[in-house]
């Protein structure tokens, strides 16, 4: 799902490792056995979290799964203590975000690397 929500090829990636190491975990979305969308919660082990990945599969976009799932990010990300939950996004899902989701714009920097 991550692959075809980012548009990339399948990654060889141990998410298993990965989640233990960086996250605070990942809130999914179910229909039935079917996974239909999930967002990742980093963090750096402090107050600070990061919602990344938010991936909603095709068929259940435009359905509130999108939203019910940062909701669930928001929830989690509190009660483990953090005090900000950050977000970056590519520009055609500012209404996702602060709309959707209640996120405020912020002044922000970035490097490419």
């Amino acid at each position: 799902m991550h692959a075809q929500g980012f548009d990339h090829p399948p990654l060889d990636i141990d998410w298993h490792t990965q989640v233990h190491r960086h996250s605070l975990g990942w809130v999914c979305a179910r229909r039935g056995e079917e996974l239909v969308g999930f967002v990742n919660v980093a963090w750096d082990g402090g107050v600070h979290a990061f919602v990344l990945d938010t991936v909603v599969a095709e068929g259940a976009r435009r359905t509130g799964v999108g939203t019910r799932l940062v909701a669930a990010a928001v929830e989690g990300a509190r009660a483990a203590g953090c005090e900000w939950l950050h977000v970056d996004f590519d520009d055609h899902l500012r209404a996702f975000y602060f709309d959707g989701c209640g996120f405020t714009p912020t002044d922000a920097g970035l490097i490419a690397l």
